[in-house]
């Protein structure tokens, strides 16, 4: 166990460091001036010089390079272009809102969704099953800000018992902190629900027809047990691929529900330095994305070994 640990965190390494130098590559080969942003359009070719050999952008591509690398291992994850604020300041100010709508919204999917999944499979061709389905369906089909709008304006408008948009921490009361994350989790977890429950019946459809669990029940085991402790535990693999990809891609892809509640998270800090071309923030944020996904398939990969002790071997 421990050895394979191992080998699967020296293989992340040459992984983070091909995608360092592909974001490296990619912002600085791309149009564009991050000087002519800072200096404005009546700046003089002399003022331009100037930011570009104080911000280190006329030296060599490959000396910039290394320069980054060296700060990086440093845990220096530079300064913004634009607000002259460290980068690992801003992260963590505004890390804290999506965390926990990512959080929310795994744990609110895998409640519902598996579950659901199950008896899916259980109930197979029957009604139960097509309306797990339809939901499915229509979970995939509806853009995610289209939710999120039907909701304000059934949760908070019509009825009034939720805030509209605005997020507060955590620190300033539980209260406030869950009354203001309701409305974005219900939005995310629509299309995560339907991932996972037809996920989750998929796999149990081809372990329901397998023999052991023929001769589970032949033993006169509940159909509960059979459920879960023989068909689900074997279906597990690929659900929880599925949520642990998901989870990765919650925490870097939740722009447009940010957007819908206004929210202060790490989806909108990277829109807006795309826009402002604040090459430090969006080296960060592509290098965060990346250590997230390496880290949860890590995670996902032992997970496997618990479920299934063959893999470790």
């Amino acid at each position: 166990m421990l050895g394979y640990l191992i080998r699967r965190i020296l293989a992340a390494i040459p992984v983070m460091g091909v995608v360092a130098l592909f974001v490296f590559l990619l912002l600085r080969l791309t149009p564009g001036d991050p000087a002519a942003i800072l200096a404005g359009d009546n700046a003089s070719p002399e003022q331009l010089e100037r930011i570009r050999a104080s911000l280190g952008l006329n030296l060599p591509l490959y000396t910039q390079f290394f320069t980054w690398i060296g700060k990086l291992l440093q845990g220096d994850l530079g300064v913004s272009l634009i607000s002259q604020t460290p980068v690992a300041k801003m992260i963590a100010s505004r890390v804290e809102p999506t965390i926990s709508i990512a959080i929310a919204t795994i744990i609110l999917a895998i409640v519902v969704a598996v579950p659901l999944g199950v008896l899916a499979a259980w109930k197979h061709g029957t009604w139960i099953d097509r309306f797990v389905m339809g939901l499915s369906v229509v979970g995939f089909s509806v853009p995610v800000f289209v939710i999120g709008y039907m909701l304000i304006k059934f949760f908070a408008l019509d009825m009034r018992w939720l805030p509209v948009q605005g997020y507060r921490s955590i620190y300033a009361g539980f209260g406030p902190w869950f009354e203001r994350l309701i409305l974005p989790t219900l939005t995310l977890s629509f299309i995560y629900i339907a991932l996972i429950a037809r996920m989750t019946r998929a796999a149990m459809l081809d372990v329901l027809g397998e023999d052991y669990v023929r001769t589970a029940r032949a033993k006169g085991i509940n159909e509960t047990g059979v459920l879960l402790r023989h068909a689900l535990r074997n279906a597990a693999v690929p659900v929880i691929t599925v949520i642990g990809t998901g989870f990765a891609l919650l925490i870097s892809g939740v722009v447009v529900t940010e957007s819908v509640f206004n929210l202060p998270g790490v989806g909108r800090l990277t829109v807006d330095a795309v826009l402002a071309r604040d090459y430090p923030v969006i080296q960060a944020m592509i290098l965060l994305t990346s250590g997230i996904y390496v880290a949860v398939n890590l995670l996902i990969d032992l997970a496997y070994t618990v479920l299934d002790p063959r893999i470790r071997y």
